[in-house]
């Protein structure tokens, strides 16, 4: 079920299947709903394709090629495409450094970076999170020095999402080291090609290279890459984290794998049994559409409000980020023994590979294990909780503001 707040938002939701249907292509709805590895031109040729029909980022501004879209029109838009299989736009890029860019980015700034973003020219990571600096970011060490007209970097970072296909970073980096830690760091943004930058794998669960370790190295940063005021780079950095945490709810992704639980729960086994008959597990599956529906409405408050995300933006990231693990438990749960052959063949299939039968259950085990991050990145579930405790005048214990988790 949809909820939507105003009539005309059925009708815009009714018209993206439409289009997004048409505009989709097959093979790589396929991928995108079976699991299967997606490669950097996927992600880049699918941006290409929703550009090209205005819609490669409906929430910016019009003067740079987007709709001017609001929240709840944004989030009709984001769970269509998840729902109907459409690969994930990038987000570092459009939805996190886009803001960060229109609210603090010089004209030349926007100018020179915006464009390539929306038509899929350029893949940005992000380097915050560090070995030490992880849910208390503020300890960050990685260092930017001035020397001339550049700042140099020394320092590494961790967790980085897809660092491996990126173009450029945005990255935290601490420019005054005497000031405490909330002072003295610096926004910038680096050119991944640039001498010194080194990205080496780090190999999750599901045995996939999604995440990274980026080694800085007296990598040189020109002083026109510094967003924002030097020192002042927390501000900006809180400013993201309150963008990038308001899509971690994944509705749509939800939407999509309880499509998907549902199928799976009524399809009869070879003993003619469908999971779905079993009280346990058709209880679960009627309690997780429950609580979708209660994150639903949740944010269709939030997104009828004024102004930036604030702390509701730590509800939805726990909210959602639970639901979607719960989804990922039962969707092992209806498929029984189909779940339990793992073929890492499946992410991307070779020519002659047979997936076993039911292809749809190859990759489930490795969905699970690579849902279990869900909760760390972005800030981890428990510091969402503090800064939820902190938002109402309870004690946040010790926890550490704008704290965050992966990248």
């Amino acid at each position: 079920m949809d909820i939507d707040i105003l009539p005309e938002l059925a009708a815009l939701r009714r018209e993206l299947r439409q289009t997004l249907l048409e505009l989709l292509p097959q093979a790589l709805r396929r991928k995108v709903l079976l699991g299967q590895r997606l490669e950097r031109e996927d992600y880049l040729s699918w941006q290409r394709l929703l550009h090209g029909r205005g819609l490669g980022a409906v929430h910016w501004p019009l003067e740079w090629g987007g709709r001017a879209w609001s929240p709840a029109q944004s989030a009709v838009f984001d769970e269509e495409c998840a729902r109907l299989g459409a690969p994930r736009q990038l987000p570092f890029g459009l939805k996190m450094l886009a803001p960060v860019l229109l609210r603090f980015g010089t004209p030349e700034q926007r100018a020179r970076l915006l464009p390539p973003i929306i038509e899929g020219r350029s893949w940005w990571c992000q380097g915050y999170s560090e070995p030490g600096a992880g849910s208390d970011l503020a300890s960050l060490k990685t260092r930017a020095l001035p020397e001339g007209g550049d700042f140099v970097l020394h320092g590494q970072k961790t967790w980085t999402t897809l660092a491996q296909h990126a173009d450029w970073m945005f990255c935290l980096a601490r420019t005054d080291p005497e000031a405490r830690p909330q002072r003295g760091i610096s926004f910038l943004l680096v050119d991944m090609r640039s001498p010194g930058v080194q990205v080496r794998p780090i190999r999750l669960l599901d045995g996939e290279h999604e995440v990274n370790e980026v080694w800085l190295d007296g990598v040189r940063v020109p002083r026109e890459n510094l967003v924002g005021e030097l020192h002042q780079g927390w501000t900006v950095a809180k400013y993201l984290l309150g963008h990038e945490r308001a899509n971690i709810a994944g509705i749509g992704t939800i939407q999509r794998e309880l499509d998907r639980l549902r199928e799976l729960a009524a399809r009869a086994d070879a003993h003619g049994l469908r999971p779905g008959e079993q009280p346990l597990l058709a209880a679960d599956i009627a309690e997780l559409e429950i609580d979708l529906l209660a994150l639903e409405a949740t944010q269709a408050r939030m997104l009828l409000r004024e102004g930036p995300p604030g702390a509701e933006a730590s509800m939805l990231k726990v909210l959602g980020s639970r639901l979607q693990q719960r989804a990922s438990e039962l969707l092992m749960r209806a498929a029984g023994a189909r779940a339990l052959p793992f073929e890492p063949e499946a992410f991307a299939p070779p020519p002659g590979f047979e997936p076993v039968a039911g292809e749809d259950c190859a990759l489930l085990a490795a969905q699970y294990a690579n849902w279990r991050k869900v909760s760390i990145y972005g800030g981890s579930n428990e510091i969402q909780l503090n800064i939820l405790a902190g938002a109402l005048g309870l004690d946040p214990g010790r926890g550490a503001p704008g704290a965050r988790g992966a990248d």
